[in-house]
């Protein structure tokens, strides 16, 4: 049976994930599904509750996203926020309208409705979230007013037929409020249950693996960061040696990662681990290309070739195997949906992007739920070692794409020594754990440098952290300048070839974490 969940439809908005996360913390599961989900996609995921988010366009615009009404009329709690509100009012009877001004930011929120469930025991007065250009004017038959600004509906409700709506955000942190009024909504109106726990989690997770892969054997491709070896643990639990783990040097790793990482894996996890050496094949690839998509697709189709080759090679030890362990997460679930269809492809995939035909495996995926945060939960109540777990993000195209133009080996090995550096003062800083990510990217831009007397003319390294939840969107980091300093002087003063550099303050959007 599928764990009870609270179904989140994406209209579009930047905080969908934030919902989703927001009720989750209240430890209820929740799943998020593009807005053109049919209802039996929606009646899949066992929903207790739905919830409509925000979006950017109007209920009258021509490309509006698409949605069934008919998720209005499963008898089921709904809750409208922002843009939701306005479809339950477009699509009941009632009229929308384009706000005279804006409401974006800041606001308060008189609540009008006080044995509203939603609003069951919150104040009088709302310090709110607001982000819209249209309003409700007339609301639908059998619908009331519940809250209200100075100059727009801020709340409506019909509990009679199961609905209510807030024109406002409560899952952001500006909305003071709104983890209350969101738990109202799930227990009060919905009787969500607080337990998906990370205990109930990794029960029931061990127990569907060892139903799926029964006597089977499974290979996983493990890279050593969080989210491969959370998932490798899992299924290791499970099905015990029958999961053989491969890790793969691709010439791109960043200092003594192959040894570290099979340390880690095999000593500190008790993994059944394949260690390949294929940094010349990589490298061999990788000479001469300059463009990031074409490095990225390079090195994903060789990974793919390598593991390909150790898949067959352990199938005939093992009499075959059947299953491929992916550390997949829910933002690349998510990510993979688009309510209006295919979305802009900024660059590929970090992860494999698919598996030869003859392969035939089937996939595991038993963080596919999860948020990275929820990952790392899962990996402490797992018992797994902290500096596995809080690891900071690495790219599957690991050097590769902090290496702007060429790749070699020459260049691999400054931006090592750099990116060592980088790490190395962070931690010294007890800064590590802090930031999503931090680390060296090595520019083709050569400067003029003065060393012991003499000219220099070496390259530009960019130093780069951020800070995020997730990784799709991201702030830089205002490093400490002592820190900033103890690194620039150590990278010149150690890396021969670097006498150059500069720190990016760019976040995300417009830029991405990564530079290629």
């Amino acid at each position: 049976m599928t764990t009870p969940s609270i179904v989140i439809l994406d209209f579009g908005s930047q905080y969908t994930q934030l919902i989703a996360r927001r009720i989750r913390e209240q430890n209820v599961f929740s799943a998020v599904l593009p807005c053109t989900a049919s209802i039996a996609e929606i009646e899949a995921q066992n929903p207790i509750g739905i919830v409509l988010s925000g979006g950017p366009c109007s209920v009258y615009d021509a490309d509006a996203p698409p949605a069934d009404p008919a998720v209005l009329d499963l008898g089921l709690p709904v809750l409208g926020i922002c843009y939701g509100l306005q479809f339950i009012t477009h699509h009941l009877g009632g009229r929308v309208r384009s706000a005279e001004k804006r409401e974006y930011g800041h606001a308060e929120v008189e609540i009008v409705d006080a044995h509203n469930a939603l609003f069951a025991e919150l104040p009088a007065s709302l310090h709110v979230w607001m982000s819209h250009g249209d309003e409700a004017l007339d609301l639908p038959p059998g619908f009331h007013l519940t809250a209200k600004t100075s100059s727009a509906v801020a709340g409506i409700a019909s509990p009679e037929r199961r609905i209510w709506a807030v024109q406002f955000h409560p899952e952001v942190h500006h909305t003071k409020q709104g983890t209350a009024l969101l738990r109202n909504f799930l227990f009060n109106i919905c009787n969500a249950q607080p337990d998906w726990t990370p205990e109930h989690f990794i029960q029931s997770t061990i127990a569907a693996i060892r139903e799926k892969v029964g006597d089977g054997h499974a290979i996983c491709a493990l890279s050593g960061g969080v989210d491969s070896s959370v998932a490798a643990v899992l299924v290791h639990r499970a099905i015990g040696d029958r999961l053989t783990c491969v890790f793969v040097d691709n010439g791109v790793l960043r200092k003594n990662e192959f040894a570290k990482v099979q340390q880690n894996l095999r000593d500190k996890l008790g993994l059944k681990l394949v260690a390949v050496d294929a940094s010349k094949r990589f490298l061999s690839r990788l000479a001469g290309i300059t463009d990031p998509e074409a490095k990225r697709k390079i090195i994903g189709n060789e990974f793919i070739a390598v593991f390909d080759d150790e898949a067959h090679r352990i199938a005939a030890e093992t009499g075959g195997v059947d299953f491929l362990v992916q550390g997949t997460l829910y933002p690349d679930v998510i990510e993979s949906s688009s309510v209006k269809g295919p979305s802009q492809t900024i660059k590929s995939h970090h992860n494999v992007g698919g598996l030869p035909e003859t392969m035939k495996l089937k996939l595991i995926e038993p963080l596919r739920d999860l948020f990275k945060d929820e990952v790392r939960r899962i990996g402490r109540d797992l018992q797994m070692p902290a500096d596995i777990l809080q690891r900071q993000p690495f790219p599957g195209p690991g050097l590769a794409v902090r290496i702007l133009g060429e790749i070699t080996a020459e260049r691999v090995a400054l931006l090592q020594e750099a990116d060592d550096i980088v790490v190395t003062e962070i931690r010294n800083a007890g800064l590590y754990e802090k930031i999503w990510q931090s680390f060296a990217v090595l520019l083709p831009v050569k400067s003029v440098g003065v060393m012991g007397d003499q000219r220099t003319y070496a390259y530009t390294c960019a130093i780069r952290a951020v800070h995020s939840e997730d990784g799709m969107t991201a702030d830089w980091v205002p490093l400490p300048y002592d820190v900033l300093k103890t690194i620039s002087s150590r990278i010149v003063n150690e890396v021969r070839g670097i006498n150059r550099v500069v720190y990016d303050i760019t976040s995300k959007p417009p830029g991405t974490i990564e530079w290629e």
